[in-house]
């Protein structure tokens, strides 16, 4: 309850509009994400929706009150050299009835790649999880919840999903921002 009235008084204060349907259960894509400030918004909105995400973080920024910070936010070590066992773990989590999102930042930051990290297709598919496509639009200043759907495994069209959600939304670099494409579309 604490949460949710800090998350919708920063919101507010800092003049930011949310909107989209929450879903209780799901793996949630944040783009565009092309800097750390995209996540704390997207945190804060789940937040003030009472829905704890679980980030994943790499592990080496777990260290001294930013690590703390970070368990306490319901960030998830992910061990970058070992990143099968975290998911099995998460995965582990994610079954029963209980909400559950796990928030990955599929094109990451500062890192402008060629491709999308494909991570968030494969957990949806093996949990039967849909995918949750989350947004901040700077010049708006909108954080929300976008479509919400279950990947079909025709992973090309599964993306046009995103590439048409995303086409209009800008992080706050938006130079930064991959398009939306897995290596996996051959």
């Amino acid at each position: 309850m604490l949460r949710r009235r800090f998350a919708r008084l920063v919101l507010r204060a800092a003049r930011w509009r949310a909107v989209g349907e929450v879903p209780q259960r799901g793996v949630l894509v944040g783009a565009p994400h092309t800097s750390n400030w995209d996540w704390v918004l997207t945190m804060l909105l789940a937040w003030s929706y009472g829905i704890t995400i679980r980030l994943l973080v790499k592990q080496e920024l777990f260290v001294g009150p930013l690590g703390w910070l970070l368990r306490r936010t319901g960030a998830v070590e992910l061990d970058r050299k070992n990143p099968s066992a975290t998911v099995k773990e998460l995965l582990a989590e994610a079954e029963g009835d209980d909400p559950w999102l796990l928030g990955i930042a599929a094109e990451g930051t500062r890192s402008r790649g060629e491709y999308w990290k494909s991570g968030f297709y494969r957990i949806a598919r093996q949990t039967g999880l849909p995918i949750t496509l989350a947004f901040l639009d700077v010049p708006s200043r909108t954080v929300g919840w976008g479509p919400t759907f279950h990947p079909s495994g025709d992973v090309s069209a599964d993306m046009d999903v995103l590439r048409e959600f995303y086409a209009d939304k800008t992080g706050f670099h938006p130079e930064g921002f991959t398009p939306p494409r897995l290596r996996e579309e051959g």
